[in-house]
């Protein structure tokens, strides 16, 4: 019997169970040597979220780099914000943070735990990010902010 090529391992087979059919389409890990750099994506992505939680950006922006469990912080944490902006009667305005450092480090292949320190106006903040190698590109799987 020949061994089967890495293209067939790849592709359903026709009459292929259900199970092997979702295990194909299912998200794919990714290794960290086929994907980009890390540190621009953590930079954007925080900027994103500060300017998400300023009110001056949709969170939907953001939801491709984001997993499920991120996206659903980052909404109810811009849902509490916009709240608060209203209780007060301040508009949303556009912040002016700037990055003082990124640091990240791998602790497994395929993922990338980072945290941007940014300096705004009224505070220095934190923004803790676990980036997570899915279908050939950088997801945040994880999302603090200090």
């Amino acid at each position: 019997m020949v061994p089967p090529s890495s293209s067939s391992e790849r592709s359903p087979r026709r009459g292929a169970t259900a199970l092997q059919v979702a295990e194909y389409f299912a998200p794919q890990r990714t290794s960290t040597d086929d994907l980009p750099a890390a540190e621009p994506l953590l930079k954007n992505l925080a900027i994103g979220v500060l300017e998400v939680l300023a009110g001056v950006r949709e969170v939907d922006q953001l939801a491709r780099w984001l997993g499920e469990d991120a996206y659903r912080v980052l909404v109810t944490r811009a849902n509490l914000s916009a709240r608060a902006r209203s209780a007060r009667g301040v508009s949303a305005q556009r912040p002016a943070h700037q990055i003082l450092s990124i640091r990240a480090c791998s602790p497994a292949d395929g993922v990338v735990e980072g945290v941007v320190i940014s300096a705004g106006p009224a505070r220095t903040r934190a923004i803790a990010i676990r980036l997570e190698g899915w279908d050939g590109r950088w997801r945040a799987t994880s999302l603090s902010l200090l």
